[in-house]
């Protein structure tokens, strides 16, 4: 019973941001001091920051500036996003975890509700977010550091990256254009970011709505080379069309 208040704590925490105490204790059916009890321990376990009558989850302030700034854009819908890719992994798997500011909320559920996973990673946030979890076997890729995005990118990146293969890649868009195609603002990103598609099966685009229409300086590759991508419910329906019509599976994550 403790165990499964103490996830439902961080699932709450997880999906609300910061929660007072009250809130907290009515959404998992437990006292005040029994959830104040429960923070104390996840505090201790680096998961939650307390505060003046409530609780967040910890953040992880060792972020490049603007990988951090970032992250707290569209927030909520990234979130949301994250929870339905979780919903598609499964004990066993060997997934790829692109560096992206969505994909990091994939990485920070993951912590949150562990599962015996081969995470492989690019980027530096999501080894360190996952590196204490007993479950999670990882492997980051070695190369050169690209600090605006916390990834490992170049030949060196990509060379170890031709030798793997995953059941399936979560890859974050800088930017999907009017012409359907994905645009990153470094060449190096997107060479590496079409490489990854290249070395699975199940590739899956996490994407919130303000990603779409916009473009970047480099193409990664179009859309239509995708298995399927997932965004938030503000994506526009002439978006869900196109997708559409480029076969591509999509889902729309979080409240109507």
């Amino acid at each position: 019973m403790k165990f499964d208040r103490i996830t439902a704590i961080r699932q709450h925490l997880f999906a609300h941001g910061h929660s007072t105490i009250a809130e907290i204790a009515d959404a998992v059916e437990a006292s005040e001091p029994t959830v104040r009890r429960d923070l104390v321990l996840l505090e201790g376990d680096g998961v939650i920051v307390r505060t003046h009558g409530g609780a967040r989850i910890a953040e992880n302030t060792s972020h490049e500036i603007g990988f951090e700034s970032r992250e707290q854009i569209n927030l909520a819908a990234k979130r949301c996003i994250a929870e339905a890719a979780y919903r598609r992994l499964g004990p066993g798997m060997s997934v790829f975890l692109d560096a992206g500011t969505t994909v990091l909320q994939l990485a920070r559920l993951i912590r949150l509700s562990p599962l015996e996973l081969r995470v492989f990673t690019n980027c530096l946030s999501v080894a360190q977010h996952l590196m204490t979890v007993p479950e999670v076997n990882i492997t980051l890729l070695g190369g050169i550091l690209r600090p605006q995005n916390s990834s490992m990118v170049g030949p060196l990146a990509e060379e170890a990256l031709s030798r793997l293969w995953f059941d399936t890649l979560f890859l974050g868009a800088g930017a999907v254009g009017p012409d359907c195609n994905i645009y990153s603002a470094d060449p190096q990103e997107a060479r590496i970011n079409a490489l990854m598609v290249e070395r699975t099966d199940t590739s899956i685009v996490l994407a919130d709505a303000e990603k779409f229409g916009a473009r970047l300086t480099y193409r990664v590759l179009d859309v239509a080379d995708v298995t399927a991508v997932i965004s938030d419910h503000t994506l526009p329906a002439e978006w869900s069309r196109r997708l559409d019509d480029k076969n591509v599976q999509f889902e729309l994550a979080g409240p109507l």
